[in-house]
């Protein structure tokens, strides 16, 4: 029997920063770090985990305002909790780190859930799919040629079928990048580029031409600015057939995601639950997506994606990212096993089957 008058007891919160293993960057921004906001929420002597990638102030936030919120309520209504706090902070604005705060906390709200009825959170959810299909990502544009093409030839070893890499910083350098890619990862392996907002709308129709015609990329991501909705559309229209534009990672609330499916800006739409505001809200992506037959790849955050993503109808895949992979290896133990270049869902854990090893987080926190 499971207990359905349990309450959310307690929200707890943490962040932590792991260093990078070199210094990164993609089209627009360098980085040495990655900070991870994880809160566990307490009930019926169980607790729910979510994370998100975010500032120190997300933590904050949830700290100092979110958390008394959810305290108290029940802890199988995840969604009453979501819309309690996005009420509650509308003075705030829902962007940002408002929206990741709440994501990290949903999270961990439909996880707790999940425990509670001892179900594992795919079941919970309704899946759709028994594995994600996933991406290797990094290709960081500070990458020698040689780490990039070791890295990308390591995910096609793991059974990966579809790598990307960061193109944009130094335009003029890309095409070569791509075939120093194409040349590592072999000619049937999906080759997918990110410019991460960096090029004009000129610049990306020319790079696009040439990036498929010397590799046979058959993927570019934010060509253009994704609040540039023309501009991919333009990009949309114009590519080379077998190249999908896709966008949407800022994405921080339903409205925003309909904007761009209305605007026929992407061939495939992105989406990060750790940012558009958690589970409750991704699935009402993923129901947009369903109306507007458009397929979503979730960003990012690959572990505590699993189950979610195996919810989503049209699901095209789900980003293996390298630094994401990299602090959930450090932090988390019941991560879901990589196998034929999928993820899959444990369905013999409750939740998302993830537990936080506080005795390495501490060497990170902040």
């Amino acid at each position: 029997m499971t207990d359905s008058s349990a309450t959310i007891e307690q929200i707890l919160v943490g962040a932590y920063t792991i260093p990078t293993d070199a210094p990164e960057g993609d089209g627009t921004l360098q980085w040495d770090s990655t900070t991870i906001v994880v809160v566990r929420a307490m009930g019926a002597d169980r607790t729910g985990i979510g994370y998100t990638y975010a500032d120190l102030s997300t933590a904050k936030l949830i700290e100092s305002k979110l958390a008394a919120i959810v305290e108290g309520l029940a802890a199988t209504a995840p969604r009453r909790a979501w819309a309690e706090m996005v009420r509650a902070t509308r003075n705030l604005g829902r962007p940002g780190v408002t929206s990741m705060a709440i994501s990290a906390i949903d999270l961990a709200l439909w996880d707790l859930h999940a425990r509670i009825l001892e179900a594992p959170l795919c079941t919970v959810l309704g899946a759709a799919n028994d594995r994600v299909p996933v991406y290797g990502s990094g290709g960081f544009t500070t990458y020698s040629d040689e780490r990039l093409q070791e890295q990308l030839s390591a995910w096609v070893e793991q059974g990966i079928p579809r790598v990307k890499m960061k193109v944009g910083a130094e335009p003029d350098r890309d095409v070569d990048r791509v075939l120093a890619a194409r040349e590592a990862i072999g000619p049937t392996t999906e080759l997918f580029v990110d410019a991460n907002g960096a090029l004009s709308r000129k610049e990306a129709l020319r790079w696009a031409d040439a990036f498929h015609e010397a590799a046979g990329v058959s993927w570019f991501e934010e060509p253009v600015s994704s609040d540039d909705l023309a501009g991919l559309r333009l990009l949309r229209d114009r590519a080379p057939a077998g190249m999908a534009i896709a966008a949407g990672e800022y994405g921080y609330d339903a409205v925003y995601f309909q904007r761009m499916l209305a605007a026929e800006a992407v061939d495939v739409l992105q989406a990060d639950v750790t940012r558009c505001g958690g589970i409750t809200e991704l699935l009402r992506v993923g129901g947009l997506c369903r109306a507007h037959n458009i397929d979503l790849s979730c960003h990012c955050g690959p572990a505590i994606h699993v189950h979610p993503a195996a919810a989503i109808q049209n699901l095209a895949h789900l980003e293996y990212f390298y630094d994401h992979v990299r602090v959930e290896e450090r932090l988390f133990d019941g991560r879901p096993e990589l196998r034929g270049g999928a993820l899959w869902p444990d369905l013999g854990r409750p939740g998302n089957g993830l537990e936080l090893r506080h005795a390495d987080a501490v060497k990170f926190a902040v």
